[in-house]
């Protein structure tokens, strides 16, 4: 398949010291990834890389063919949309108001035609429409994630970019904002999600791409990435993988095992 969004020989720097190493990824249209690996394993750099956000230190990023830079800021704004981990808003605009600047790249633009739809549609994929005339201020942690996703879900790109959309949300929430970002992907669109439940990973990619220290260590299927035995090392905690219902995978850490001491640290 043809990739939408392709990454070669990525590597990243942050603070002068070097967080990705020499990534190759491609996303394919009707393809959902996820990123998962540990903390510091360079996923969130990985996301912010690939949307343009963060120039790497080596390697190029080509969107649709093109490298990425050379697409003027307004049409890549039209082709991928980004949602980060921090969303906050520091102003008391109603979600409704915060939802609708997802269709600021649409401006002037023959698709602004459908700003009003598109924001009635966000509402509801993200459940924020009892809520839609209240500031975003006086919001919960959880109320305030669905409406940056809403927000991100309104912008209509056909590429979706979520850096932990899942993180302060409650399990009804975290599987609509990924089967709403599913139904996108399967209607054509692409998306790469960071995810750390690899339960989520498991249920929602097609494919999964698995970061240790800044770089892929294994990309493939759920159930090809998800090995116990390289899982265990990565993450350097026991994890089994079960058989779930329905043809799932369980990812099962052992609650009994005192995790590894990280090196320079006492056994």
């Amino acid at each position: 398949m043809t990739a939408v969004l392709r990454a070669r020989g990525v590597s990243a720097e942050v603070g002068g010291r070097r967080v990705l190493h020499d990534v190759d990824l491609d996303l394919a249209a009707g393809e959902l990834i996820v990123l998962v690996g540990p903390n510091g394993a360079g996923k969130s750099t990985l996301l912010s890389v690939l949307a343009g956000d963060r120039t790497p230190a080596t390697g190029s990023v080509e969107l649709d063919g093109a490298v990425l830079d050379s697409w003027p800021v307004a049409e890549r704004a039209r082709r991928r949309s980004v949602l980060t981990q921090s969303n906050e808003v520091s102003f008391p605009f109603v979600v409704r108001d915060v939802v609708r600047m997802g269709r600021a790249p649409w401006r002037r633009h023959p698709s602004a035609a459908r700003d009003d739809d598109a924001v009635a549609e966000a509402l509801v994929a993200a459940e924020v429409e009892p809520f839609a005339e209240r500031p975003v201020t006086g919001l919960s942690g959880g109320e305030r994630a669905r409406a940056a996703f809403a927000r991100s879900f309104a912008q209509e790109c056909a590429i979706a970019l979520l850096d932990e959309p899942t993180a302060s949300l409650d399990i009804r929430h975290q599987h609509r904002v990924l089967a709403r970002t599913r139904d996108r992907v399967n209607a054509g669109g692409a998306a790469v999600v960071v995810l750390h439940d690899l339960g989520l990973a498991a249920a929602y990619a097609d494919r999964i791409a698995l970061l240790e220290n800044g770089r892929v260590v294994a990309v493939g299927p759920p159930h090809d990435v998800l090995d116990p035995d390289l899982l265990t090392r990565v993450y350097r905690h026991p994890i089994d993988i079960v058989d779930g219902p329905r043809g799932t995978l369980l990812v099962v850490a052992d609650p009994a095992s005192l995790p590894s001491p990280l090196p320079g640290e006492p056994a």
